[in-house]
């Protein structure tokens, strides 16, 4: 329903109205905003601790699968290595996995070294490979790995 701009007239009516004003905020967490004060009135007014408790879990659980019908499953990580022996490990990414690294010229503020900070964009399967690599060649790397939301190009979605 959310998908086609049309509404059950339920929390969902206060999420697509919301989007008409705040055009970034996420349906899904304002359908769980708004469906959680529901439920927190209906158990001060009713005194139903446990169906409000069930009613909070499947409050999570739909709100979770709305945004990944919207966003999608193919969440990748976003990893960012720095290290002194980037291009070893560059290279061994590259023949293992494989997949490409981005090399981003940076400054250590700490050591007061340049340094070549490696970002690899990876499948959550990858992630453990690329550590295992990296940590073999450098034991003392820096590894930073965040969540992306989504990734466009070789070896990941192809369209916009």
């Amino acid at each position: 329903m959310l998908k086609t701009n049309s509404s059950t007239g339920g929390s969902d009516l206060i999420s697509y109205l919301t989007k008409q004003y705040k055009p970034t905020a996420r349906s899904g967490e304002i359908i769980i905003v708004f469906d959680i004060i529901v439920v927190t009135l209906n158990m001060i007014v009713f005194k139903e601790i446990e169906i409000g408790l069930y009613s909070a879990i499947d409050i999570f659980l739909m709100g979770k699968i709305i945004d990944i019908v919207f966003e999608g499953v193919d969440f990748t990580k976003l990893m960012f290595i720095i290290s002194d022996k980037s291009k070893e490990i560059s290279k061994e990414i590259e023949e293992k996995i494989p997949r490409g690294t981005t090399g981003i010229y940076g400054k250590g503020m700490y050591t007061n070294k340049d340094k070549l900070i490696l970002m690899c964009a990876a499948s959550r399967r990858d992630v453990s490979k690329i550590k295992l690599i990296t940590r073999k060649i450098d034991p003392y790397s820096f590894i930073i790995i965040t969540n992306s939301r989504e990734v466009v190009g070789l070896g990941f979605k192809k369209t916009l």
